[in-house]
């Protein structure tokens, strides 16, 4: 698994979105969170610069392989911050390995299952519709980990987006660490009535509506400072006990 490392301190490992890696997902947190943080910037299997055999993936799948990048880095805890698919790998560490969470923060999810859209991210929509900017852009980012087949990466996504997560209102609900939800308020895969009940599952968490936000309300153009003092606030609270 390939990863960027910087800062010091409590660890954060940062989980990046579909279609994305680890420094692209997150190029607008880097330089706030180093400055307090032991921050790690991993790629997921078939996504970035990592490298597998296999090009199958799964949001299981790559919870249970950053459960075992903490286990080779040595790392007995950690602070997850997930954007739209890394999220829901944060969701799955958080209801199945909670001992191993110390804070989760999500970014662009409601928490359940919702394939709306992804047809427009298949193989033959994308050529049947010229879309050759996103071709080049999926190949150009994702080379080493899918070995040039562009295809095999955004059905293996299509898919992951079709089927997960597949979490229950209990599970949701078991979750035990701080919990801060996030969305932009013109998300369409979360947005505000959505993260307000992912929240309502989750006791004692808490939810930020960025205003005029979109599904990525954390990146350049938007509102990264809205965003990154809010999670620093969250995490500040979360390590000292605080609410």
């Amino acid at each position: 698994m390939f990863y960027e490392q910087l800062g010091a301190g409590e660890t954060v490992i940062f989980l990046h979105s579909g279609y994305s890696r680890g420094i692209l997902a997150f190029a607008s947190q880097m330089l706030d969170f180093q400055k307090k943080y032991n921050c790690y910037f991993p790629d997921f299997r078939g996504h970035g610069r990592t490298r597998c055999e296999s090009l199958a993936w799964s949001t299981p799948q790559i919870a249970d392989d950053i459960l075992a990048f903490m286990d080779e880095q040595d790392i007995p805890t950690a602070h997850l911050i997930g954007y739209s698919l890394g999220a829901n790998v944060g969701l799955y560490l958080a209801v199945l390995h909670p001992e191993r969470v110390t804070s989760l923060t999500t970014i662009g999810t409601s928490g359940f299952c919702d394939p709306a859209g992804v047809e427009q991210f298949e193989p033959e929509w994308l050529i049947a519709n010229d879309q050759q900017d996103m071709i080049d852009q999926m190949t150009e980012r994702h080379a080493e980990a899918h070995r040039g087949d562009w295809q095999a990466h955004m059905r293996e996504s299509a898919q992951d987006w079709r089927l997960y997560p597949q979490l229950t209102p209990d599970q949701l609900g078991g979750i035990s660490c701080p919990a801060l939800f996030i969305t932009g308020e013109h998300d369409p895969f979360a947005g505000e009535e959505r993260v307000k009940h992912l929240a309502s599952l989750v006791a004692g968490s808490a939810y930020l509506v960025v205003p005029s936000g979109s599904h990525r309300p954390h990146m350049v153009r938007e509102n990264p400072t809205l965003v990154n003092d809010t999670i620093l606030q969250f995490l500040a609270s979360a390590v000292s006990g605080v609410d």
